[in-house]
Formats: structure tokens, C-alpha cells, sequence
């Protein structure tokens, strides 16, 4: 029934401007409403179904969803719809004895993502030697791919001359160079960080970022590379970075400052994201003021560093969100599902090391928890004192959690994959964690 719901919604919400955002609907029997921010964090078509569904009087629970870089609008109303209707099943089925009389609800944030087709792809490389041609076609199609991603006329014409450049890439080293420093010229600095080697990414010249990303894209098998992996390896490295800048600036200034508005006495606040979704809750999260806080953080394969929350990860520096600890902006559980069967953020993260010119990586498991590089999602919160080793149990299975402290659910059982995240053990760890 939820696939229903989930599709009356999608045809709501794309009904026309400002549809959906003055409108409470249902999920899974769950009072529902969404907030659409642009890539800025602006809001678009306002936030008055959200805040009314939060100031009913009735609500208890509020969960605030945030989706990936693989979902559109529509993919993650599908996501939301699914992990609602878990969510139903096990609500129902008393699994969790204290929500007994607690009526919760649901906003669903839309944030421009897109879907990330060539890291999918990279995944999936064989040893066999691909023509030529087919390799410029397949980088002049990641290009073209970039063009809804950075939509700007200066943008698009600084697509149109990397495309241009594509020809020479095999032959000619300053094109070469050309084409990574026009497409990293796409990207903001601003969100540059050493965790996942972007600040090395732009602190090298673009003949010297095509040399360290001249390898095939992991965790194919082993052959020579060249100029077609390295812009292959660009292409997948830039789009990640701008989802990453993304989602943290719609985290700290769209989310954040709704969040500030919808606090009331009665009402508790659970952030749930998934993969850049969860840079996002987190972001947002962080940049709460005063003595404001929510009430449990759910990261589910969680696209960030393994030291997000890190006191020290290297040379005594802390973890990008380290003050959300420190601060105190989560006063329940947080919960981070993390697996090695998510081959997807292990290639993503495997991409870092290569920028950062870190080649000992490929002598072990890519993006894996002895890689300088690796992710939230698929290694957990590492070198986090207060982190508490755990594992994503079956329903009705036994939690113990700690306030304020983040718990790494070692998850191979019950998550197949990165977008495996909304089976009822993942909506029983929610729900559990709420108490």
C-alpha cells in the first residue's frame, strides 16, 4: 500500500509551484509533509506544511528525512515511502513498547541531488582492453552528464571547452592539464577538506591531478590506465565533491533554521539521512544555536569521512562534525549503519586517496578502514572515543544506547548494499533509539 501512497504524493508534489508545500499528506498512515530547498539552501514553495504538521498538538515525534546523491525528487519520495512503511510495521507490531500512545510524523526534505550514473559504472570495469573510442565517448558523456549538475552559462561553457578538449586527452599532455583545471574550476574551495584529499585537490596542478587519477576507477582489476580513467576518475571525484558542498549547505542553511523554528515543548526531533543525506541531517544539526538540539541522529551509509566525528585523526586535528559531540546537539542516540557491502562508498572514497596521491591504498581493500580515506557509511566512526561498537540487530533484539554518543551498527546482515536502507532492522533501530 505504501507504493500507492508514495505515487499519490510524487503526482501532488509535481502538480505545479507551491503544491505539496501548504498540504499535509499520508504515508504509511503517518501524517507527511516535505520542504524543497534549492542548492543553496533557499526554500522553494515554503516551509507551511512542515511547520504545521509540527506544531500539532497531537504529534510527538517528528522524523525529518534527508536523501542521497542517487535519489531525484521522485527516488526519494520512493526512498521516504519504503522506510515509512517499515517504519508502519513495526510501530504496529509493538516490537517497541514505550511508543505505546506516542503519535509520530514525517517531513521529507528535497534537495537537488543527482544521480551519480559513472561511480555506479566504475564498479563494474572489466581487464578487457576498451576501444578507444569508446572510452571518448564515455568521458564525453560524463561531461555531458555534468552539464545538470552546474547548469550556469559560464558553466556550460566551460563544459563546452572540456568536451572540445576530450580528442587530445591520450596525446597531449597540456590538454590533459586543461581539462582537469576547466572542470575544477566548476567547484567552490569553500567546502574543501583534508578528509577526503579535496584541499589536495586543489592545491595541485591539473597535469599532476590527471597523473594520480591515471588509473582505472576501483576496484577494477589491474591494467595500465591512462588519460580515460584519470578524466573518468575527475568526472566521478568532481560530481561527488559538489554533492558533498551541496548537501552541507542545505544541512546549514536551508535545514538548520527550519529546525530552530519547529522546536516546541512535547516535540522530539529525529534526523534521519541517508548517504549525502546524512551530511546533510548532520550539517544541519551542527549549526543549531544556542542551546537547541534534536533528539536522535540516524546516519544510514552515512557519504562522509570515517573522522567526521573524530577528537583526532591526524596531527590533532578533529573531525569536520566533531562539535556536534562536543556541543551537544543530539541529547539521544546517534546511530550509524556502516558495511563492507557498500562497494559504493568504498570506490567513492578510494577516488581521495588517488588525489591525494596516496597509491598504498590499492594494496588493500579500497575505501576500507586502514585507507586514510574511507567512509562513515562503510568503515563507521573511527578514532570517535565516545563511539559504541554495535551491530544493526533483528527486530525485537535487545539495543543499548547512550545518550549523546554516536554507535557504530556493523550491518552486513541486514544491508546488501548503499541503497539497502530501509528493511524493518534499520526502522527497529530507529525506533528503539527514540525512546
Amino acid at each position: 500500500m505504501w507504493v500507492q501512497r508514495a505515487h499519490w504524493w510524487s503526482d501532488r508534489a509535481n502538480a505545479g509551484p507551491g503544491v505539496g508545500s501548504c498540504a499535509v499528506a499520508d504515508l504509511s498512515g503517518f501524517p507527511y509533509a516535505e520542504v524543497q530547498f534549492d542548492s543553496g539552501g533557499g526554500v522553494l514553495g515554503g516551509t507551511d506544511a512542515v511547520r504545521a504538521l509540527a506544531g500539532q498538538a497531537d504529534v510527538t515525534d517528528l522524523w525529518v528525512f534527508g536523501h542521497g546523491w542517487n535519489n531525484d525528487a521522485d527516488g526519494a519520495r520512493q526512498l521516504y515511502g519504503a522506510l515509512a512503511a517499515s517504519l508502519r510495521a513495526v510501530f504496529d507490531s509493538g516490537a517497541v513498547p514505550a511508543l505505546a500512545g506516542r503519535r509520530p510524523a514525517i517531513a521529507g526534505t528535497i534537495w537537488p541531488s543527482k544521480q551519480f550514473a559513472d561511480l555506479v559504472a566504475s564498479g563494474s570495469h572489466t581487464a578487457a582492453v576498451v576501444a578507444p573510442e569508446s572510452d571518448g565517448a564515455r568521458v564525453l558523456a560524463g561531461v555531458q552528464r555534468m552539464r545538470a549538475v552546474f547548469p550556469g552559462p559560464q558553466a556550460q561553457r566551460t563544459l563546452d571547452r572540456a568536451s572540445a578538449l576530450v580528442p587530445k586527452l591520450p596525446n597531449q599532455e597540456p590538454a590533459r592539464a586543461e581539462f582537469a583545471e576547466s572542470l575544477r574550476s566548476l567547484v567552490s574551495p569553500a567546502a574543501a577538506s583534508p578528509d577526503d584529499a579535496s584541499t589536495e585537490m586543489f592545491a595541485v596542478s591539473g597535469d599532476i591531478l590527471m597523473s594520480r587519477l591515471a588509473r582505472p576507477p576501483a576496484p577494477a582489476p589491474a591494467r595500465a590506465g591512462g588519460a580515460w580513467d584519470a578524466a573518468t576518475n575527475l568526472l566521478n571525484y568532481l560530481t561527488f565533491y559538489e554533492m558533498k558542498a551541496r548537501a552541507g549547505t542545505v544541512g546549514t542553511l536551508g535545514l538548520a533554521p527550519l529546525l530552530s523554528e519547529l522546536t516546541r515543548p512535547g516535540l522530539r526531533l529525529h534526523l534521519v539521512g541517508h548517504s549525502f543525506g546524512a551530511r546533510l541531517v548532520t550539517a544541519a544539526a551542527g549549526a543549531l544555536t544556542g542551546d537547541k538540539a534534536v533528539s536522535t541522529l540516524s546516519l544510514l551509509q552515512g557519504a562522509f569521512s570515517q573522522y567526521g566525528f573524530a577528537d583526532n585523526w591526524g596531527t590533532g586535528r578533529p573531525g569536520y562534525f566533531r562539535p556536534v559531540i562536543d556541543r551537544h546537539r543530539v541529547t539521544g542516540p546517534m546511530l550509524i549503519t556502516y558495511t563492507v557491502n557498500d562497494v559504493l562508498l568504498g570506490i567513492a572514497y578510494a577516488l581521495a586517496s588517488r588525489v591525494a596521491g596516496d597509491f598504498n591504498a590499492d594494496l588493500v581493500a579500497p575505501g576500507g578502514a586502514t585507507d586514510l580515506y574511507g567512509a562513515l557509511g562503510h568503515n563507521g566512526a573511527l578514532n570517535t572515543p565516545e563511539a559504541v561498537p554495535a551491530t544493526l540487530l533483528p527486530v525485537g533484539g535487545a539495543y543499548s544506547w547512550r545518550p549523546g554518543a554516536p554507535h557504530n551498527l556493523l550491518s552486513d546482515q541486514f544491508i546488501s548494499g548503499h541503497s539497502d536502507v530501509a528493511g524493518q532492522q534499520v526502522a527497529y533501530a530507529l525506533l528503539s533509539g527514540s525512546v
